[in-house]
């Protein structure tokens, strides 16, 4: 029995089919000779850090379209500049932002202590003291905050999705939450010192009042991020639900919202983050003071972290330079609870997200 085979044109000639592409390592590689090019040019000429940085991001770029057009094809070579000029982007995006980073950390590592969240500032003049009534001020309006907000929220998401979204109903809290999303911070606080000085008089200052604030700018984040997430769940679901017979309210709950909860989970993380350092609010209703409170509901002052570095940098005391200290060393703290806030969403995503069967 004779097997017939069939052999390609361009392999009897001797041509390959595939088209060549560059060594993997080509970007890295040509990225590398660049930054060590331009630094030995910016030596020899005396070059400032900017400038340097400039001509290796330009020499990258040439060398590596010039070398990819060569061996591969046009198209290849575009898609090799706009991946490279995407990472140039970053990189510059990246620079603010680790020079805040390396700034707060280099000038408030050094006040962080065992005294530093342990005690307050009452009765403190000059050096020691520390912060400890300002994270539990934070923690507690942060707290009743996601209390408040976050049933509001995802309820006014699943009506806008599930039920009356394009009812006059429907349009009107959309339009109440996009004007929402946009209202200067420095007027939640003000609505909120308004609203408790009409029942318990002008004066007013109270850390349940911080918390209305930021939860007037905590809910339109909250009903936005779980509208999306609603509306990624396939109609097919809610569909085979139905076809089955069961209600709407429990589609809803059984499968619509376990569907869309690492989604839902994830923007309520990312709009703690939001809010937990928000000060204009919390100068107004919540006000500052050097002592303990742990009481939300009653008539007296409750210090956070943003409102303390606001007062330990515009009054930081006789020498100033221990209020300064600790102004960076709160800001530092602060950055940390919001860092874990977006790496505990992160997390929250990945354990709730649906599990895909094969």
């Amino acid at each position: 029995m004779t097997t017939l085979t069939s052999t390609p044109p361009a392999a009897e000639a001797g041509l390959s089919i595939q088209q060549p592409r560059l060594p993997g390592c080509a970007p890295v590689g040509t990225a590398v000779a660049s930054v060590l090019a331009a630094g030995l040019l910016g030596l020899a000429l005396g070059w400032g850090l900017v400038l340097v940085a400039v001509a290796a991001a330009v020499v990258n770029l040439a060398v590596l379209q010039g070398w990819s057009r060569a061996v591969e094809s046009r198209r290849v070579a575009v898609d090799r500049l706009v991946t490279t000029l995407v990472w140039y982007a970053l990189l510059v995006a990246l620079v603010p932002l680790g020079s805040l980073v390396w700034t707060v950390w280099d000038k408030g590592h050094g006040v962080i202590s065992g005294q530093f969240f342990t005690y307050s500032m009452r009765n403190v003049v000059g050096e020691g003291g520390g912060i400890y009534h300002a994270i539990m001020g934070t923690l507690l309006i942060t707290a009743a905050t996601a209390v408040v907000s976050i049933p509001i929220g995802i309820l006014a998401a699943i009506y806008l999705v599930e039920y009356g979204g394009r009812s006059p109903v429907g349009r009107t809290i959309t339009f109440l939450v996009d004007v929402m999303t946009g209202i200067p911070s420095i007027v939640a606080g003000l609505f909120a010192y308004a609203l408790f000085a009409l029942i318990f008089g002008p004066g007013i200052r109270m850390g349940f009042g911080g918390a209305i604030a930021l939860s007037l700018l905590m809910v339109p984040v909250v009903v936005r991020s779980t509208e999306e997430m609603l509306k990624l769940v396939p109609t097919e679901l809610r569909e085979a639900s139905y076809a089955l017979g069961v209600a709407k309210w429990r589609t809803v709950v059984s499968v619509v919202l376990p569907t869309a909860m690492a989604g839902i989970i994830t923007g309520v993380f990312i709009a703690l983050a939001r809010v937990i350092g928000e000060t204009a609010p919390l100068l107004i209703i919540a006000g500052s003071t050097d002592s303990s409170n742990f009481n939300l509901f009653s008539d007296s002052r409750m210090m956070t972290l943003p409102v303390f570095i606001y007062y330990s940098l515009t009054q930081p005391g006789v020498p100033p330079e221990f209020g300064v200290a600790r102004a960076w060393g709160a800001a530092l703290v602060l950055i940390i609870i919001v860092m874990t806030l977006n790496l505990l969403a992160r997390l929250a995503g990945r354990l709730f997200a649906p599990k895909m069967g094969r």
